[in-house]
């Protein structure tokens, strides 16, 4: 039993799914709209549920070959006071992060979808549905498919109006990111966060080295509202970039040996986040049967670090949905990735969204109170626990839910 399956996008879960599901027999086809596809952005961290994809893809030799192992995620106040550290060894001795260089994590994807000669068709920015099939911006006409998978990120322009969507709007804050090398890996082993009540976020991660690159490298990133991008330019252009380095050098002078490389404001990059909530993620639209993954389906802040790698666990999860599915019971199979997706994506976006205002936001009050809430639920073994397994991306629920498998 097989399924003709449309792709749009050729990012990680984009890629991720069409292995998954060329591996299990389908017929797929990738639309990917830009001519060069690459990555964009800065490092991300892959959680233990991300790492377990990629070795259930025979991926992960090679992710690992250019990864920065990360050991535990630990946040101090400005003045050094300790808020939490989280080991992933609480959970399972020998389990770890891996930081990453974007474009690792996308090579490793895109190239194996090539390598296993299925169809790419670049350049074909799908914008809508109608009768059946994928109009790309140049209304070039493609399919029909027995399913779309639309996974081309969060600002996908294939959700309507119509669509069962209960949020899909700009998280007000983001961040500037700077990826360096770090020769002599000053920042290692950990996810290193510096807080100053709500409003102030430094963080180093481990990220690595680049496609084919040898030195390690570290990505820092510095909290900033959406709106206050042009101010911190214009600061910038008319102070220099002291005015951005100083304050991170006041709260961690080690971050010299990054910072040392940034000669040009330019090579400050801004990244915005998206809020994205659908109740279902699969409909009947424009005559074609449609299920969103990714970004595309639940995009939320960075701060839990889960992006990527519910991505990931979502085209494995898509595709064991569909086994034996065909193109007369489709539906049955969406209805099967509905169930077995709606506990984990349900509890990460509450989480997420819950504890992002805690670390990015305008109220003074709630960084109060995570510097003194979260280092007393730390010295709970339990709730100590409940935190390391969401960091680890493995939770599904409250108090008594079953962790997601690793295996």
């Amino acid at each position: 039993m097989s399924l003709d399956v449309g792709i749009v996008g050729g990012g990680y879960a984009g890629s991720a799914a069409a292995i998954y599901l060329h591996r299990a027999g389908h017929r797929v086809t990738v639309y990917e709209g830009v001519e060069r596809p690459g990555p964009v952005g800065a490092g991300i961290l892959l959680q233990p549920t991300g790492i377990a994809v990629l070795a259930e893809l025979g991926l992960l030799e090679f992710v690992k070959a250019h990864g920065a192992v990360v050991d535990a995620l630990r946040c101090v106040t400005d003045s050094g006071r300790p808020v939490f550290r989280l080991p992933y060894a609480e959970e399972r001795e020998g389990l770890h992060g891996l930081g990453l260089h974007r474009g690792v994590l996308f090579q490793a994807l895109f190239d194996a979808v090539v390598r296993e000669g299925i169809a790419v068709h670049l350049g074909a920015f799908v914008n809508r549905v109608e009768e059946g099939r994928l109009i790309d911006a140049r209304g070039r006409r493609h399919g029909p498919h027995d399913l779309v998978v639309v996974a081309d990120g969060a600002r996908s322009e294939l959700r309507p109006d119509g669509w069962p969507t209960s949020l899909d709007q700009p998280y007000p804050w983001g961040a500037v990111w700077f990826v360096a090398e770090d020769r002599d890996e000053v920042f290692r082993r950990e996810l290193f966060q510096i807080v100053g009540g709500s409003k102030t976020m430094l963080g180093f991660l481990p990220t690595g080295r680049a496609p084919g690159g040898d030195a390690p490298l570290t990505s820092l990133f510095w909290s900033l509202r959406v709106d206050a991008l042009p101010a911190f330019r214009r600061t910038l252009r008319f102070r220099g970039l002291q005015a951005f380095k100083d304050p991170i050098l006041r709260r961690d002078e080690r971050a010299a040996v990054l910072l040392d490389q940034i000669v040009d404001a330019d090579q400050l990059l801004f990244a915005a986040y998206r809020d994205v909530r659908m109740s279902r993620w699969h409909a009947e639209l424009g005559g074609a049967h449609l299920v969103f993954l990714g970004d595309a389906a639940h995009a939320m802040s960075p701060q839990l670090g889960q992006g990527s790698n519910l991505a990931l666990y979502d085209a494995r999860e898509l595709a064991r949905s569909l086994q034996n599915v065909d193109a007369s019971s489709v539906e049955l199979g969406l209805r099967r990735y509905q169930e077995n997706r709606r506990a984990h994506l349900n509890f990460y976006g509450r989480v997420n969204r819950w504890t992002t205002p805690f670390f990015q936001s305008d109220g003074a009050v709630l960084g109060a109170l995570r510097d003194v809430l979260f280092p007393i639920a730390t010295l709970s073994p339990w709730a100590r626990r409940q935190m390391v397994q969401t960091m680890c991306g493995t939770r599904r629920g409250f108090v008594f839910a079953d962790p997601v498998p690793l295996d």
